[in-house]
């Protein structure tokens, strides 16, 4: 049997933060009913690969799920949205404070009409503080923690192209209604669980804010350089490129083996980590000279055989095609209804001996199980072709 056998999850998200909790949630067994709009969200469609208009995060994002499709404006829609909610073990959202009272999916109201259900809620900046009615997206965490300028330039901040701040909210959304859930099991009632990209983005960067915080050493961005110890940065061969990083002294006494300056073993402004990161530029130099002459392969043979860190800067396709990826079964293949071929789909970020998660179903096409969840909640099949025809589903 599942882990979350017998929950059932309503997943009122949008793009990743929400549904990707209520995913992970699908993962292990849950029965998870996707609300969406008559028309399809804006984010099933994004990037668009399927035939019928379906996108990649849309089918990464929405497996082992269900879809609802519902007019949450009209009198009937949010009927069926409270009565889905007084069924509900867990309520997903990612929506701001005012859109969540607007349609009852606060916690006062939710917890009045199920006090056993848990409402999981993910902000752009939480509930409490000036910003908190604001929406956001991924790159607010990632601009607003410092880790947009710390991944840049001294010129120009960065942003990081995947979504890690949306990811890891996710993440941890699901660890705390997992937490809910087994309080539940003592206490008999549900709770709110609230996560926000800010303060996934802060969980980022805290060791850095710690540092700011209590010694002040401002630091300048200086791209893919570390700046904690050294080699650690990105470097050319003949053949592509590669990232290397280097942590304490055994290491970095390999690598002067390794790279032919065992000279500089001695060199008082790499006699430590914090110096070898003050001083990282040097480093850099040395690994990039002796990297250009030589192959890839080459010099990854060569990190390895010295027990150093390292590993190939792929394009997509090369990590489609990397022979560990593939043995490791890391991106399975995948089908969807609305799309010939198939597709790469990570699985769970964790695997369980005993009681592992899986893919049940693929992601839904818009609507799919409208019919099937309204006869669950009783309508029978005159109500349901009233339903249909007035709009509301």
């Amino acid at each position: 049997m599942s882990l979350l056998h017998g929950i059932r999850v309503l997943d009122f998200g949008r793009f990743i933060a929400g549904p990707y909790c209520a995913a992970l949630l699908g993962d292990h067994g849950a029965d998870v009913i996707r609300i969406e709009r008559i028309e399809g969200g804006e984010d099933r469609f994004v990037p668009n690969v399927a035939d019928t208009g379906e996108g990649g995060l849309y089918l990464q994002m929405n497996r082992n799920k269900r879809c609802l499709t519902l007019d949450l404006a009209s009198d009937d829609g949010r009927r069926i949205v409270r009565e889905l909610v007084a069924g509900a073990d867990v309520i997903v959202a990612n929506l701001p404070p005012a859109t969540l009272r607007n349609l009852g999916l606060d916690w006062d109201t939710v917890s009045a009409l199920n006090p056993r259900a848990v409402l999981t809620v993910a902000t752009a900046y939480g509930s409490v503080g000036p910003y908190s009615p604001l929406p956001g997206f991924d790159s607010v965490g990632q601009a607003m923690s410092g880790a947009m300028y710390m991944s840049g330039l001294p010129d120009a901040p960065v942003r990081a192209t995947v979504n890690y701040v949306d990811v890891s909210t996710a993440q941890a959304c699901a660890m705390g209604t997992l937490a809910a859930l087994w309080m539940r099991e003592r206490t008999g009632r549900g709770q709110l669980v609230e996560g926000s990209l800010l303060r996934s983005g802060l969980i980022h960067t805290n060791s850095i804010l710690i540092e700011q915080a209590v010694r002040a050493p401002d630091r300048v961005p200086q791209g893919n350089r570390g700046y904690l110890a050294a080699p650690g940065d990105l470097f050319r061969t003949r053949t592509g490129w590669l990232v290397v990083q280097s942590v304490g002294q055994a290491m970095f006494e390999r690598w002067c083996d390794m790279v032919g300056r065992v000279g500089l073993k001695a060199e008082p402004q790499l006699a430590t980590d914090a110096l070898r990161g003050q001083n990282s530029s040097m480093v850099s130099t040395v690994m990039a000279h002796w990297c250009e002459s030589r192959t890839r392969d080459e010099v990854l043979a060569a990190l390895a055989k010295a027990r150093i860190p390292a590993g190939p800067v792929y394009s997509p396709q090369e990590a489609l095609d990397d022979p560990h990826i593939q043995a490791s079964d890391m991106l399975p293949m995948r089908q969807f209804a609305g799309m010939a071929a198939s597709y790469p789909l990570a699985p769970h970020p964790v695997d369980l001996s005993d009681t592992p998660a899986g893919f049940h179903r693929s992601a839904p096409v818009l609507g799919e199980h409208t019919d099937e969840i309204l006869r669950e909640l009783g309508y029978a099949a005159e109500a349901i072709r009233q339903l249909h025809a007035s709009g509301v589903v």
